[in-house]
């Protein structure tokens, strides 16, 4: 009978510490940065306290066939939008990645815009308001030889309204016979009309530099929120999930206007809403309206919103609809929440409502469709009823202490021992690559830099995150794992 007492705890910690002292010294014969050095010897505690998110965002804004999409093309130095001497060509892609005098930021071409029989119809000034509302500059363009029209004068009162900074630009000035008919946009009250010809390139570039000197460094809607407070949760879904029906439900009281029209919510609702017996701040992030034969583009501003949202919060509740089939727009949000670095639960709405088959169905769906998710909290609620939302609590807590949590360098090398001996990495062209120290680099989400030999395979990586999230739970938040490979020190 084996009687070899049981490591105590204690024990343990000294083993891990004396793996992690003869690592550390492995070190030595590899060749290390000054900045590997400094991640090896502190963790680095992820702190918000400088502006960080997203591209500042410049909105193209215009009546059909000003010449907006002949803009784009033509700050983009290449053909991307689509060019027709006809109004509403552009439909799909609205959003690229631009660059002016060593800045980068996001262009928005507002393209689709259709012109109703009452002027100015409600699809345009929707476009428009959600344009305007996610830029930080706007570009307003005009037509110089057709002059302002009625049309022009209703986006000029959403851009007032606004507040943000304006560029007005004065398109199809070819040449100076022209330079009148722009000087004639002065009444429109938005400051000196910039003659351009988008076409041939005249003036574009000190429209651009108009453009730097109010474009901010980072996109508003993306700045750092400030520490502290209540935590943070950006309920994010497709539309007409249930998202502003759970937010009434959570507030006790109607909160956000609900309808069965797809997109009612127009502006992200915060509201501060005792949960648990505290407070929490939740973003109700619904996205813009979706109508008949509305151009896809719509799509990329309900994007825009829900990483904006995203930015400012710590986790992320997905609402998905369980009488659908889960969708790739599903799909889509969850990885932009992962992505984004947020702590995610999964909220499936109108569970109550389901019969015994469509229940069997959604577990097969959500089991093929959610299999790189798995490690997030799934709560089964009603919104209309108030059914189990109480659960959203525990799972909340989860994922924000999984995304807090912070692993000791000593015992992340230990385990990870434990696990390359039991399954070392594949051998291949007669080589294999050894693991030579790990640490955590910081948290919010965890963030562990891994120092090897050698190449590790993607599939190895997989293997070892699972592995991680077995021995250390981080139930509800993703976790990043970089390799780093550094060969040994020349001998002399």
């Amino acid at each position: 009978m084996d009687t070899t007492p049981e490591p105590t705890d204690a024990g343990h910690e000294q083993h891990a510490d004396g793996i992690e002292r003869v690592l550390r010294a492995g070190l030595d014969d590899f060749e290390l940065t000054p900045e590997d050095r400094a991640l090896i010897d502190g963790f680095q505690e992820t702190v918000d306290d400088t502006p960080t998110g997203p591209l500042p965002v410049v909105a193209i804004i215009g009546r059909p066939n000003v010449g907006k999409s002949t803009l784009v093309n033509r700050i983009l130095r290449r053909r991307e939008a689509v060019v027709e001497d006809t109004p509403g060509v552009t439909r799909d892609r609205v959003a690229y990645d631009a660059e002016w005098a060593g800045r980068d930021f996001t262009l928005l071409d507002t393209g689709g815009w259709e012109i109703g029989v009452e002027g100015i119809n409600l699809r345009v000034a929707e476009q428009a308001e959600v344009a305007i509302e996610m830029a930080d500059v706007v570009i307003f363009v005009v037509d110089a030889i057709v002059g302002a029209t009625d049309d022009d004068e209703s986006v000029v009162k959403l851009l007032r309204r606004s507040g943000k900074p304006v560029v007005l630009v004065a398109n199809k000035v070819d040449d100076q016979r022209f330079e009148a008919d722009a000087a004639a946009l002065w009444n429109l009250g938005l400051g000196e009309p910039m003659p351009l010809s988008a076409l041939h390139g005249r003036g574009s570039g000190d429209v651009l530099d108009a453009v730097l000197d109010v474009l901010p460094q980072v996109s508003a809607a993306g700045k750092a929120p400030l520490q502290g407070g209540p935590r943070r949760v950006a309920l994010v879904g497709r539309p007409n999930v249930g998202k502003s029906s759970l937010l009434n439900r959570l507030a006790g009281e109607e909160r956000v206007v609900v309808d069965d029209v797809a997109g009612t919510t127009r502006d992200p609702v915060d509201e501060i809403i005792e949960l648990g017996g505290r407070p929490w701040n939740f973003v109700d992030t619904a996205g813009i309206r979706r109508r008949v034969n509305q151009t896809r583009g719509a799509d990329f501003y309900a994007s825009l919103r829900t990483q904006a949202a995203l930015e400012k919060a710590e986790v992320a509740v997905v609402l998905i609809d369980t009488h659908e089939s889960i969708t790739e727009q599903d799909l889509r949000i969850i990885s932009q929440v992962v992505e984004t670095g947020r702590a995610l639960v999964i909220a499936y709405n109108k569970w109550d409502l389901l019969d015994e088959e469509r229940r069997y169905y959604l577990e097969k769906e959500i089991d093929r469709e959610l299999v790189r998710v798995t490690w997030a909290p799934r709560v089964n609620v009603s919104a209309l009823t108030g059914r189990h939302v109480d659960k959203l609590t525990p799972a909340l807590d989860t994922a924000l202490a999984s995304w807090d949590r912070r692993i000791p360098t000593s015992r992340l090398n230990g385990v990870l021992g434990e696990i390359v001996a039991g399954h070392p990495h594949p051998v291949r062209g007669g080589k294999q690559p050894r693991i030579l120290f790990a640490t955590q680099a910081s948290t919010r989400p965890p963030r562990f830099v891994i120092f090897t030999s050698g190449f590790l395979e993607a599939g190895y990586r997989r293997f070892l995150e699972r592995r991680l999230r077995e021995e250390f739970g981080f139930d509800g938040t993703p976790i990043e794992i970089s390799v780093r490979v550094r060969e040994r020190r020349r001998r002399r």
